[in-house]
């Protein structure tokens, strides 16, 4: 059961899970509210969740402890997905789930593309033809006629 808990896949599958039932939720939930403000609910929700693991696993770590390179990082990391969230949650106010997901799932190209050229990863001709069909992919779901 341990090397289960410790696969990236099922992790990133429940990712994936998640993900869409948040455009689903969330496009029900936006309705009757501005999306700024339900992003800033979203939030707050995920903040209390994530204290409340942190707390109950015994993971909590002294914020001292942690260097200024990585706080620099997560902090970028924390805008960056702040301004996400805002772009995601207009984007479903005013457009339709089903449309609007596969464009923000685009961030799998881009993490390819960045990963490649910032990080020095290498993608396999296999690889970079999937990334080339995630994009195609989410051209056509979110462009059809």
């Amino acid at each position: 059961m341990k090397d289960v808990m410790e696969s990236w896949q099922l992790w990133a599958a429940l990712a994936a899970c998640f993900a869409a039932l948040t455009a689903i939720f969330a496009k029900v939930g936006i309705e009757n509210i501005n999306s700024d403000f339900a992003t800033f609910i979203r939030t707050a929700i995920i903040f209390i969740m994530v204290f409340a693991i942190l707390i109950i696993g015994g993971h909590w770590q002294n914020p001292a402890t942690v260097s200024a390179k990585t706080w620099w990082f997560l902090i970028l990391s924390g805008l960056a997905t702040g301004a996400s969230w805002l772009c995601y949650f207009r984007a479903l106010k005013i457009g339709e789930a089903a449309k609007v997901a596969p464009i923000d799932k685009l961030s799998v190209v881009l993490v390819a593309i960045f990963g490649a050229a910032f990080l020095g990863e290498k993608l396999s001709p296999a690889s970079w033809l999937g990334v080339v069909m995630i994009g195609t992919g989410a051209a056509l779901i979110a462009w059809k006629g």
